[in-house]
């Protein structure tokens, strides 16, 4: 017997409010902005930034640069129903794409309020035999990358996204801010 694979539904995001969210923990995500600049992250290396705080989620916008970001890249998710794929958005743009990863990771997670997330190959390679790495490929915004993350996460709070980047989870920002130091500010 053939199984059968249903498509998964498209994100749909319901704005709340096309405002700027004004959380005052927004400055806390720009302030590990501002330290991905200073240890000299490239323009090409890319991040999501995340920030978890009681039902809600603060990540940056879609295409926002997260080193050089401003309040108005940033955007509140009050909801998300992961099997309808429905989001619930306070911010003036779109959420990063990645946001269902985000969202479901943190949730699942009590010991990480914070993620950071990024893009990077070099990176991926520089530490790719020193830290857990996914082992299977997934599709970005899936259930099945929040899965493999989730699954890897439990062998410490800095991990590789195979071939794409790293992750670095915390329970407040100072514990991101110090992992930075120490995987960005250093080598293997």
């Amino acid at each position: 017997m053939t199984e059968r694979v249903l498509p998964s539904p498209e994100l749909h995001t319901l704005f709340v409010s096309r405002e700027v969210s004004h959380c005052p923990l927004i400055a806390e995500i720009l302030t590990i902005g501002k330290t991905l600049h200073t240890l000299g992250l490239s323009e090409k290396e890319t991040g999501i930034m995340s920030l978890d705080y009681g039902r809600r989620l603060l990540i940056n916008a879609k295409n926002a640069d997260v080193k050089t970001m401003t309040q108005h890249h940033v955007v509140e998710i009050v909801d998300y129903d992961p099997l309808k794929n429905i989001m619930m958005v306070i911010g003036a743009t779109d959420p990063s794409s990645e946001t269902p990863v985000h969202w479901i990771i943190q949730k699942a997670r009590q010991d990480i309020n914070v993620l950071l997330q990024i893009n990077s190959v070099p990176l991926f390679e520089k530490w790719n035999h020193n830290l857990p790495a996914t082992e299977k490929d997934t599709k970005p915004a899936s259930l099945e990358r929040a899965k493999e993350i989730l699954r890897v996460l439990q062998k410490g709070k800095v991990i590789l996204i195979k071939n794409e980047g790293m992750i670095f989870g915390g329970i407040n920002v100072k514990e991101v801010h110090d992992a930075l130091h120490k995987y960005l500010g250093g080598s293997p």
